[in-house]
């Protein structure tokens, strides 16, 4: 069995503080995924008795997304003008993530994970602090923008949870950051949406849930810049080196952070030795885009399904996302964390592959509990695998750049997805969407059982996880 990267009691440290921190994080991000319709009415409603109300910022993207709904052959129900913006906005935070995750990544790998984990959350108080004063949809806006550019905690965790884990228990590492977002992902609209009813400031009614929010994200970065050491191999080197005890505590992990020379005397270690690689790196992020660009389209155009087909309300749908969250982390913490990474993957592809097809010809909701399932499966399995995969596929010293890149790719699937999926869905209707998603899904599934390989070294990594 290869060497723990750091001593035992130092990595359940860091993956309590990993744990807590994360769930904040997620937690606070997820309160405003529901508010999204409600945001959207407020400022038009606001704008709408302004003088100057058709050449708003808000008033000409509506008219922009209109124009491009009134050109599907099937008509689409003005109930869906808000879901649409809603759906545009996330296509904007998703490539202000596209574009910033590969640089956060290799500030990271040269400053540290610490620093640049402490530098992202400023940017993340930025963000919320104008989500707490936007009452105008410009400064909507741009609290949005900044929180793209600037988020950069999950895949800093990710690079976190990697330092601190050997081979043997990596899997069991990423399905535990996996398992923070079901949870979040479960708690976390419902507690916005109920926030949201309270009114605070008038001239804001979101204001309470972005108070909420704000206090959290405060709370999270003090409690990283009280307790998170650093985890950058070369620099906790450094700093175990020069401890007389070569204990790697907060403060001399502050001491190696303001100590760039000591990083370069470590440049040289057999930590930075340029791992043996199994999966090339194009591969990796091609079936995280791909897989991505499918799926997101899916989750995205599942709200217009179920209207279409049952008349869901928001209370059901959200009780329908709350299943789904609920399996994926019981999933997470049964069995993903026992599997290796690779065969997680290859269950959640093989899952969402049968998702599509059952979404695109079901007639009642208990076939469509049954999708929710093999969804709920697929999003507790793939996305951690792939990280975990690309993680084996790096140096130490090159880990941030490396899985900021791969996140990327991700997140530029995730900004196309719905757009395409969406235009599918009323030029062609529902079944030939599912369908055409359901085969794209089809060769995803071909790369990870035909393309994609345990990284050397790591072939009994499964069987080890459980036996421990």
């Amino acid at each position: 069995m290869a060497a723990e990267p750091v001593p035992a009691a130092t990595r359940k440290r860091v993956l309590r503080v990993l744990v807590i921190s994360l769930l904040l994080d997620l937690i606070s991000f997820t309160f405003i995924l529901p508010l999204f319709p409600q945001l959207i009415v407020f400022y038009r409603d606001l704008e709408a008795s302004s003088s100057n109300s058709h050449n708003t910022l808000l008033a000409k993207t509506l008219a922009t997304l209109n124009a491009y709904k009134n050109s599907f052959a099937k008509p689409i129900n003005s109930r869906y003008d808000i879901v649409l913006l809603g759906g545009a906005l996330g296509s904007l935070f998703s490539l202000c993530q596209a574009i910033a995750s590969p640089i956060i990544g290799r500030l990271s790998d040269k400053y540290g994970r610490r620093r640049a984990l402490l530098c992202s959350m400023v940017g993340n108080i930025a963000s919320v602090g104008l989500w707490v004063a936007a009452v105008d949809f410009r400064t909507f806006i741009a609290s949005r923008i900044v929180g793209g550019l600037s988020e950069g905690n999950v895949q800093l965790a990710t690079a976190i949870a990697t330092d601190v884990s050997s081979e043997e228990t990596r899997g069991a590492t990423m399905a535990l950051v996996g398992a923070c977002f079901s949870i979040a992902f479960t708690v976390g609209p419902a507690l916005g949406a109920w926030l949201a009813s309270i009114t605070s400031v008038k001239s804001n009614p979101f204001a309470t849930a972005a108070g909420v929010s704000l206090a959290l994200i405060v709370t999270e970065t003090l409690y990283l810049y009280l307790c998170l050491p650093e985890t950058l191999p070369a620099s906790r080197t450094a700093t175990e080196n020069g401890s007389a005890n070569g204990h790697a505590n907060g403060h001399a992990n502050g001491h190696a952070n303001g100590a760039p020379n000591g990083q370069k005397a470590n440049t040289k270690a057999p930590l930075n030795k340029p791992n043996q690689r199994t999966n090339p790196r194009w591969l990796l992020n091609m079936t995280h885009f791909a897989f991505i660009l499918c799926f997101s389209g899916m989750e995205f155009s599942l709200p217009f399904m179920t209207y279409d087909l049952f008349k869901y309300t928001s209370a059901q749908s959200g009780r329908l996302l709350g299943f789904m969250g609920l399996i994926a982390s019981l999933l997470q913490g049964g069995v993903v964390r026992r599997m290796h990474p690779l065969r997680v993957v290859q269950m959640g592809v093989v899952s969402a592959a049968g998702a599509f097809f059952m979404l695109g010809s079901l007639q009642s909701t208990r076939a469509l509990y049954g999708a929710a399932t093999l969804l709920a499966i697929t999003s507790g399995s793939v996305v951690t695998g792939l990280n975990s995969l690309s993680s084996f596929e790096a140096a130490n010293n090159e880990r941030g750049s490396i899985l900021g890149n791969h996140r990327s790719w991700g997140q530029i699937g995730r900004a196309l997805g719905p757009l395409i999926f969406c235009t599918l869905y009323w030029w062609a209707g529902r079944q030939a969407a599912y369908t055409l998603g359901g085969s794209g899904m089809l060769v995803v599934c071909g790369l990870a059982f035909g393309a994609l390989k345990k990284p050397a070294g790591t072939e009994t990594v499964g069987k080890r996880v459980k036996a421990q």
